[in-house]
């Protein structure tokens, strides 16, 4: 009972102060899950987030079930998932009875639109923390690198860019596979030679 608590004061923290969308509270999240409560590994938090990117719906809402599910099933899921919707819910409930009244306020929407910049920082943040967990050999910066430009510039779907990156992980690793089994040939005559010095 006392982990379905946490999981639900932990994920209506989160989604309390997010701000930006999904996105935003990366660093939030993991600060939380992996820094402060200790429930996630780095490696097992870029997976959550891995996951919950390439479902579909709303990440925030998919991450919270994700870890809420890890830690208690499916009761922990439901904790976490209600946890980071009931602050939206509910602010969003109040600000459609109060948006009529404050919605020309020069000082509200000055607010706004700085929140929407703090929140592209956030999301910069999240990009650049996530992009030293994964990002450790040259085929992933070229696979990062393809898939930003087919979606900057092309303008593919992010579904197509998720399910292309699966496939050519899955090539690559099949191939550093098959390159660590291959059986080591002498690819010299001279390398030949050597080794039947040895032998």
């Amino acid at each position: 009972m006392k982990m379905l608590v946490q999981l639900f004061v932990a994920f209506f923290k989160i989604g309390l102060f997010t701000f930006g969308g999904g996105l935003a509270m990366l660093p939030l999240l993991q600060g939380i899950m992996v820094e402060d409560k200790g429930w996630m590994t780095e490696e097992e938090m870029v997976d959550c987030v891995a996951v919950s990117q390439s479902m579909p719906g709303v990440i925030a809402v998919n991450a919270a079930t994700y870890i809420g599910n890890s830690k208690k099933g499916v009761v922990g899921a439901l904790a976490a998932t209600i946890g980071v919707i009931l602050p939206s819910f509910v602010i969003i409930i109040l600000a459609v009875l109060f948006l009529g009244v404050i919605g020309d306020n020069q000082y509200i929407n000055g607010a706004f639109t700085g929140i929407k910049a703090a929140s592209c920082a956030l999301i910069l943040y999240a990009a650049w923390k996530l992009g030293k967990q994964v990002l450790r050999a040259k085929m992933d910066f070229a696979i990062a690198f393809i898939a930003f430009i087919l979606i900057i510039a092309l303008d593919v779907t992010a579904l197509w860019v998720i399910i292309m990156g699966a496939v050519a992980g899955i090539c690559l690793r099949g191939y550093r596979s098959k390159k660590l089994n291959r059986p080591k040939t002498p690819s010299t005559q001279e390398e030949k030679e050597k080794e039947d010095k040895a032998i």
